[in-house]
């Protein structure tokens, strides 16, 4: 027993554990829309107040200060824009199973267009894109709930 203890360590000590955040893909079956709902709803939000900021700004410290609100509010932006496409590329490749695309044909499409959203608000400042991602969102919540609902009965 003490060998293997010794070769663990040997081991640990060439290739050092690290740590990961990952699903942990076990069919629990506890799956959710909700943190996909509130990243897309943040992404929103940051365009809103991205939008909103004083452009014109003649006093020096409140031009910095409107400077540093815009790249927090970008990080922040792009932040949940990615945790959004992680949560929904979750229920589509975990939660959502081949026979659900007879319910929903247009199932990979649906999830397709709502991970390129995803991106596309991680590229640019939109009030658009970000509403397209936050209905893409509603879409793929009402398809999820169907399946639910359908599973509970």
């Amino acid at each position: 027993m003490k060998q293997i203890s010794v070769f663990f360590r040997l081991i640990d000590k060439f290739y050092p554990p690290v740590k990961v955040h990952a699903h942990c893909d076990v069919p629990c079956g506890l799956y959710d829309t909700a943190a996909a709902k509130m990243a897309a709803s943040t992404v929103v939000k940051m365009v809103e107040k991205i939008n909103a900021l004083p452009d014109d700004e003649k006093d020096p410290q409140k031009m910095l200060e409107a400077r540093n609100s815009f790249v927090r509010m970008v990080i922040t932006k792009e932040q949940h824009a990615e945790i959004c496409k992680r949560e929904l590329l979750i229920l589509w490749t975990d939660f959502f199973k081949s026979e659900h695309l007879e319910m929903f044909p247009q199932l990979h499409e649906t999830f397709w267009h709502a991970a390129k959203l995803c991106s596309k608000n991680k590229q640019n400042i939109s009030a658009e894109a970000a509403e397209e991602l936050q209905e893409a969102v509603v879409k793929i919540e009402e398809m999820f709930l169907a399946v639910k609902a359908k599973s509970v009965k």
